[in-house]
């Protein structure tokens, strides 16, 4: 983010129920029918996520102990995450840009199939500060966001929409990345896609359970999905407007994403709902070099890495 498990089969039952009682609908479409999509969203392996977590890690630490935008580490890590794409049957394009005199680049990742016309995204920023190697801010987003990916791949999923997932360069440079994209579609482009979904920070080690409020369709579908594991959720205000969900909705397009806090400090009601410890941040580590592997919140990866899922297949089917 720039400056300025288990219980699955009980959290399906109680998804498909929700889902039949409010009728959600994504960006004024049709709303979506309870059928088996949204029972067959997988559980997203949390050893996967941190197996990712733990490359980009790795990629940090022999490149300068970054991953930021022009650097090194920041290529690294886009090739990483294009050939696991790649291998898994995506068709991925890498769109490149110029930003404060360095090269950045942003990786665009479509599933084959589903409706043109009705596009479904999710994305996460791939670039760190260049104090750290950026593994909550935002490797987690990233590598959730790529596990989904190859879940996808792994279930042969033919949604009816058509899926698409990016990782976005110079986030932390002001939303760089996501707003080139943004501005090289055409008003026919921006109109076909029906919500963008973004997950910055998402394994927060004081973590709290925050939702966008934007969409709602996207937002119910998220709290629909938490509900069902008895997590209760709170309306996300501290990243408002600082991450790359802010590029698509400045240009009308639906967003919605999940969060779990930086360095705002966490209050005794939060501590007292969600565990943790009131009177200090969030993440201890935002922004700087402690940023690692070692202060990865595991509970909260797992449940926003399956709540990524539950979306996806929810949203679009």
């Amino acid at each position: 983010m720039k400056l300025s498990v288990s219980g699955r089969a009980a959290t399906a039952a109680v998804v498909a129920v929700a889902t039949v009682l409010t009728g959600g609908s994504l960006a004024g479409a049709a709303p979506a029918s309870p059928g088996p999509s949204v029972l067959a969203a997988p559980d997203i392996p949390l050893a996967n996520v941190k197996a990712h977590l733990t490359q980009f890690q790795s990629i940090a630490t022999a490149n300068g102990g970054n991953r930021a935008h022009g650097r090194t580490g920041y290529r690294a890590s886009l090739d990483y995450v294009k050939a696991k794409l790649d291998a898994a049957g995506f068709t991925t394009t890498i769109q490149q840009f110029t930003s404060s005199g360095r090269t950045g680049y942003n990786l665009i990742a479509d599933w084959p199939g589903g409706d043109p016309e009705q596009v479904v995204m999710a994305g996460a920023h791939l670039d760190s500060v260049t104090s750290g190697p950026g593994i909550n801010d935002n490797a987690s987003g990233s590598a959730a966001v790529l596990e989904t990916a190859l879940a996808v791949s792994r279930a042969g999923y033919q949604p009816v929409k058509h899926l698409r997932f990016a990782w976005w360069g110079a986030e932390e440079l002001g939303l760089v990345g996501s707003r080139y994209y943004v501005n090289s579609l055409t008003a026919a482009d921006r109109a076909r896609i029906d919500g963008y979904l973004n997950f910055d920070m998402i394994s927060s080690t004081n973590a709290g359970y925050f939702v966008y409020d934007d969409d709602p369709a996207i937002e119910q579908s998220f709290k629909t999905y938490f509900a069902g594991l008895g997590v209760p959720t709170e309306i996300e205000t501290e990243g408002d407007g600082r991450s790359d969900h802010a590029s698509f909705k400045n240009a009308g397009i639906p967003v919605g994403g999940l969060f779990t806090g930086a360095s705002r400090v966490k209050s005794a009601a939060q501590a007292t709902k969600w565990g943790g410890t009131a009177g200090r941040a969030f993440d201890s580590c935002y922004h700087s070099s402690c940023d690692t592997t070692a202060s990865v919140n595991d509970t909260a990866l797992n449940r926003n890495s399956d709540a990524i899922a539950h979306a996806i297949w929810d949203l679009s089917d």
